[in-house]
């Protein structure tokens, strides 16, 4: 049931136009997290996302959270300024104008499980685990598998397969 409900949302996607709101976007974001796998100990408290800079993507993700859950736990979203203030969290959200701070992001991050998504052409071979990217006028993103495993996280073969493998 899980398995069809995504392939549903994110074909839905693939044939809708992209709009420039993130609306989509979170829709992705939401999805990903039922199928990324965090160790034990990044399952405990506020499932948190943390959004770097000022972006219209934080608050379409603070009304998503207002809305959803990851499986009993509330969904936490909080604003950062600079890479410096990532702390332990399930993922951080890059925009594309924050894209050339993917490095200070990648090195605060290290080998934590942090999923960091990015939006930036090129950003999945720089590091990111997942990177939204537009193809054939379509959202559609790259799922960077070293990075993902770095970060020690797993990922759902059902998302593995809908995803632009790096």
């Amino acid at each position: 049931m899980r398995k069809s409900i995504l392939l549903v949302i994110l074909s839905l996607s693939l044939v809708s136009g992209y709009a420039q709101n993130y609306n989509l976007h979170t829709v992705f974001i939401y999805s990903f997290t039922r199928y990324v796998i965090w160790p034990e100990d990044y399952n405990k408290g506020d499932f948190e996302i943390l959004v770097l800079g000022d972006t219209p993507m934080y608050e379409t993700l603070v009304e998503m959270a207002k809305k959803k859950k990851v499986g009993e736990r509330t969904i936490k979203v909080t604003k950062i300024s600079n890479p410096s203030e990532i702390r332990k969290s399930n993922i951080v959200f890059v925009p594309s104008d924050k894209s050339a701070s993917l490095g200070d992001v990648i090195s605060k991050v290290s080998n934590q499980s942090i999923l960091i998504i990015t939006e930036e052409p090129g950003l999945g071979s720089k590091g990111s685990d997942i990177n939204f990217i537009m193809k054939e006028g379509k959202l559609a993103f790259e799922l960077n598998q070293s990075a993902v495993a770095r970060q020690n996280l797993k990922i759902a073969n059902e998302l593995s397969r809908l995803a632009i493998l790096i």
